[in-house]
């Protein structure tokens, strides 16, 4: 019967209810009963839905219930791997204690699981090339004899980014399917099975956005009655990437590292001359040594074009050289059939790459790193092809996340991904903000790109840790800022961390063991990062987050929103700030007991029309120029 779903959420979500009797720490709150509602009544309707819940909603429960609940497949997807972990460990489990027994299922991508065909050739590769073993490898090879699911987060031991896994882990390109030797004891397909069993389906955005573009027999992914995105917010950027196409330095490199491991196992009866496995990568480094030292990122256009376009020719030259010498052994080996494959397909890649269009609705553009460098093309927009993709798989689709919104105003999520006829709604946060925080404003800044702007800034910042003692978040716009922030800081009595001389969890590790640190951090720090109790109690955003100006996306995406007759400023550029803002500020207040200060160090703020608007899509806060309402507030604190 229509509304049953919703009615046995709300009452397990109530005040009476099980959780609240039986669940430690559970607390009804009515934000949560009314997201749990309007999830469920989704699913049943199979509709569409977008609700922006603010911190302390307890939104994963609020979706969580209605998909254990409900009688179909359920697909969840979240930002990252770790959130996987999160869900999939901590709350699934807890929660269906006290629902109906249901079948659940973590799935990763390829990369994460263990390729025992690509262990063998790496194995024989070092083991009769060179001559020699390394401990990495030996590792994996043990842990490969009792994995039973070949996940590689079980391998601790073994960094994220350590090189072996690129080695042994799963990939799309090298997958022989159903002729692969190990078909029958394959990690990634077993996991594919289980996905096919379970009911309920955890898996991130890359994942799935990946699984959509996949050819016909290569998804892994199964079809759901419902699909639920938590921190949606991340989907319209990911998705870019994924209705795009790109290629890179890296991407070669590896090609011709399997190559060479690949020629040695199945035709090491036939040389591969060094100068032709060599050629493609001199042709890389040529490329590189057109730019500029360091990092860059900019338009391909038809100047781009001319300059890059006669190394690009010999680098496809080259590897054209290379695909003709797989053409001849094909069929003495699948192997070699897969890599003739990937070749031809780089080829095609590069071709396609090197030559400046002129599509207005497509975005051409290169980057480049300190070694390394991208090509790659964008779509303006994937508004068509997300309501495409929505339409043709059916059911019911759930977008969810702290910040979705401006002043309570969806269009521009919702324009985004096609979701023009999706219900939403608007939960504010629960924490009594009026009480628990207090946003500064200093007012005798200058303005951000001014000459004084971060030797004022950095003053700013010296005071306000004194005060704090410490326990605080600086989060800067840009890693130059990072940088001079850091050196002019380096003297502070409190300890001192910097994104970039740690991995990210080891630096939020040492932060909330200190107690009393100073973080300074960019780009991933906005987000995703939780840190309870009084270790952070004051968070400086160094400037309004605008998005880069020079951003060769955001530059076409104005121009075509100008062409449209629109306002580029309104509808896209301060939309994005707005969110980005509320992100880095959704990291001061976790729970209902912590207290703290937020500091916008940008006069912007007070100066300009638009600031209203960031400042209502905050959470209601009071508000302050005075640097001695933040004493007397964390004088109160401590008192």
């Amino acid at each position: 019967m229509a509304g049953d779903l919703a009615e046995q959420c709300c009452e397990l979500l109530e005040e009476n209810g099980e959780l609240a009797r039986l669940v430690p720490g559970f607390r009804p709150r009515a934000a949560q009963i009314a997201m749990a509602r309007s999830v469920a009544q989704t699913i049943e309707a199979q509709s569409c839905l977008v609700v922006e819940a603010g911190t302390g909603t307890g939104k994963t429960y609020a979706y969580l219930l209605p998909a254990l609940l409900s009688s179909g497949k359920v697909l969840i997807s979240t930002a990252s791997r770790t959130l996987q972990d999160q869900l999939y460990q901590e709350d699934l489990p807890e929660l269906m204690r006290h629902v109906p027994p249901r079948r659940r299922c973590m799935l990763k991508g390829r990369s994460n699981y263990l390729c025992l065909q690509r262990l063998e050739a790496t194995e024989e590769f070092y083991r009769v090339q060179l001559q020699l073993s390394f401990g990495d490898l030996e590792r994996v090879r043990v842990w490969a004899q009792r994995t039973t699911h070949g996940d590689r987060s079980e391998l601790g031991e073994i960094a994220e980014d350590a090189p072996i896994w690129s080695m042994v882990t799963s990939t799309r390109e090298s997958c022989l399917n159903a002729e692969c030797p190990y078909y029958e004891r394959c990690f990634l397909i077993k996991a594919r099975n289980r996905a096919q069993d379970a009911d309920i389906v955890v898996v991130n955005h890359h994942l799935f956005l990946a699984d959509c573009q996949a050819e016909e027999g290569q998804a892994l992914l199964p079809k759901a009655q419902t699909y639920i995105f938590d921190e949606a917010h991340q989907v319209p950027d990911i998705a870019l990437n994924f209705w795009g196409v790109r290629v890179g330095a890296a991407q070669i490199s590896e090609l011709m590292r399997t190559l060479q491991q690949d020629w040695h196992e199945h035709a090491g009866d036939l040389e591969l001359p060094a100068a032709l496995h060599e050629a493609p990568q001199n042709e890389v480094q040529s490329i590189r040594a057109l730019f500029p030292e360091g990092s860059s990122r900019d338009d391909f256009t038809r100047q781009t074009e001319e300059t890059m376009k006669p190394v690009i020719t010999r680098l496809i030259q080259a590897l054209t050289v290379l695909e003709q010498m797989l053409l001849v052994q094909q069929g003495r080996s699948k192997i070699l059939d897969k890599l003739h494959e990937r070749f031809e397909d780089l080829i095609e890649t590069l071709q396609s790459l090197s030559v400046w269009s002129g599509d207005p609705d497509i975005v051409h553009w290169f980057e480049t790193s300190r070694q390394g460098w991208t090509l790659a093309k964008t779509p303006l927009s994937i508004e068509q092809a997300f309501a495409d993709l929505i339409k043709a798989r059916g059911g019911a689709w759930v977008f969810t996340s702290a910040t979705l919104a401006v002043q309570a105003d969806f269009s521009y999520f919702k324009s985004q991904l096609g979701l023009h006829k999706a219900e939403t709604l608007c939960l504010q946060s629960p924490f009594n903000y009026a009480k628990q925080a207090l946003l500064y404003v200093p007012r005798d800044m200058p303005m951000p790109d001014h000459p004084q702007y971060p030797a004022r800034l950095h003053q700013q910042i010296e005071r306000l840790v004194a005060i704090s003692k410490g326990r605080a978040f600086i989060l800067f716009t840009s890693h130059k800022a990072l940088q001079e922030a850091a050196q002019a800081l380096a003297s502070l009595s409190w300890p001192l961390l910097v994104q970039g001389q740690q991995p990210r969890h080891r630096l939020l590790e040492e932060f909330k063991r200190h107690g009393n640190a100073v973080l300074l951090g960019t780009g991933s720090f906005w987000e995703g990062v939780d840190v309870a109790g009084e270790a952070l109690s004051l968070v400086v955003i160094d400037r309004i987050p605008f998005a880069s100006p020079a951003d060769p996306w955001l530059r076409a995406k104005v121009a075509s929103i100008q062409a449209r007759g629109g306002r580029p400023f309104f509808d896209l550029q301060l939309p994005l700030a707005a969110m980005t803002l509320k992100q880095g500020s959704g990291r001061l207040i976790r729970t209902e007991t912590d207290r703290g200060v937020l500091v916008i160090a940008d006069p912007r703020m007070t100066m300009q029309s638009y600031a209203d608007a960031l400042v209502l899509s905050l959470p209601l806060m009071p508000r302050t120029h005075q640097i001695e309402r933040v004493e007397a507030f964390f004088s109160a604190v401590q008192s």
